[in-house]
């Protein structure tokens, strides 16, 4: 059914409808297409203009260690009371967001934290290359940039420490880092205003310089394929005698197999039908600037004190935020972005702010910080990829493969099972 064009679609039926056409979504939505199913992708907004557009870029294949729930008191008091650049708590949320919290801390041991580790370990060693497979086909491996990133750090103490945390993981999962005393930072990013302890350098995650510009371009190798982006609410899918339904701008689409990619919007399609996962959000803000005169940036910076990114962008320089623990659709706060950028200014020039004003996103998080990934258990043609807290514009590409391998029967490239929306 496949490369018909308009005609191919007149009858509204395919064979897989995706809900959510973010970075996991288009990618799920390629991987399908690509073993033969007709597909239609199905979001309310275009392709990539949600959580996967304000990113910091990065393909994070050194990633395999999760952002646990912290442990230590200053932290946590830290965050509670708006102290912190990298993590802080809405108290007005708390009502609602305490229990998602709670199952959050309770999967932040360090048993967990390992078995969350070794999860990831088959779906990161692999996801550099399947993003750069889509960017060749889609014509966007222009904006791929080599280099990594870096974490600096002000203080001597707190670099030996990261590092020998670093040296840990990469004894037991093999993650490559360098770490660069203040004269080698220096060297490499001459632009930097401050002397610096050192940095620790991860040179084999990729980067591009526009995220939401790569998702775009995923969409449209998707369409010239010969899938079908069609605007619809997803809250509209209804269970039928021969599969699901759901309305979109065109009239319904009918297929037998559904994914719900949703981000952090999953809950509510999954909801109405009894399925309720524990899914909560990280909101991040981002803003872009310019820089002060010539100077630029050769790397993307992490600052290990604080907990930010200045990522170089084709738009300018961009900050992106830690954490903030929030509702979903709460009023944005910008004190966290502030915060980070007067952190910022004080060892890079920044010049003005280009945007009118900051984007703020919502990264799902499930509390073992693992997506959900395959079919839902009890209902026949229902399956789900989403949940990927920091990693969705990374991972998107991979799980992709591993659902559209579940769904067409393939031998899967891992074993699935540590990724069933069942497991809690």
């Amino acid at each position: 059914m496949r490369g018909n064009g308009l005609r191919e679609w007149a009858n509204m039926k395919c064979d897989v409808i995706v809900l959510g056409a973010g970075m996991v979504g288009i990618s799920s939505a390629i991987q399908l297409l690509d073993r033969g199913k007709s597909v239609t992708l199905v979001d309310r907004r275009g392709p990539a203009e949600e959580t996967s557009f304000g990113n910091a870029g990065l393909i994070q294949s050194e990633a395999v260690m999760p952002y646990v729930f912290p442990r230590d008191p200053s932290i946590l008091i830290g965050a509670a009371f708006g102290l912190r650049t990298d993590a802080r708590v809405r108290w007005a949320a708390l009502p609602r967001i305490a229990k998602a919290l709670l199952s959050y801390a309770k999967a932040g041991t360090t048993v967990s934290a390992r078995k969350t580790a070794m999860a990831n370990v088959p779906i990161l060693e692999r996801v550099r290359a399947d993003h750069e497979g889509f960017m060749q086909r889609a014509g966007a491996m222009h904006h791929m940039k080599e280099g990594g990133y870096v974490r600096l750090f002000r203080n001597g103490v707190d670099l030996e420490a990261a590092a020998a945390v670093d040296e840990a993981v990469k004894a037991e999962f093999g993650v490559e880092y360098d770490v660069w005393d203040g004269r080698r930072l220096a060297a490499e990013e001459p632009n930097l205003t401050r002397q610096m302890a050192g940095a620790i350098h991860f040179g084999t995650p990729g980067r591009v310089d526009d995220p939401g510009a790569v998702g775009a371009a995923y969409a449209k190798l998707f369409e010239t394929s010969g899938g079908a982006f069609r605007r619809g609410d997803a809250r509209s899918l209804t269970k039928t005698p021969e599969g699901w339904t759901v309305t979109t701008e065109a009239g319904a689409v009918s297929a037998p197999e559904v994914v719900v990619a949703l981000g952090p919007w999953s809950g509510e399609v999954l909801n109405p039908l009894g399925v309720r996962p524990p899914l909560f959000v990280k909101r991040g803000y981002h803003m872009h600037y310019k820089a002060s005169g010539n100077a630029s940036l050769n790397h993307l910076l992490f600052d290990g004190d604080n907990g930010y990114a200045l990522c170089p962008m084709a738009r300018g320089i961009r900050i992106t935020t830690g954490a903030e623990f929030a509702s979903r659709d709460d009023p944005s706060n910008y004190d966290q972005l502030t915060k980070a950028e007067a952190q910022a200014r004080t060892f890079f020039p920044l010049g003005e702010r280009i945007d009118p004003e900051p984007w703020r996103g919502a990264r799902p998080c499930l509390p073992d910080l693992l997506p959900a990934v395959g079919p839902v258990p009890g209902q026949t043609g229902l399956f789900v990829n989403f949940g990927h807290q920091h990693l969705g514009f990374t991972m998107g590409p991979t799980t992709g493969l591993l659902l559209a391998q579940m769904m067409t029967g393939e031998d899967t490239f891992t074993d699935p099972s540590p990724y069933r929306i069942d497991r809690f």
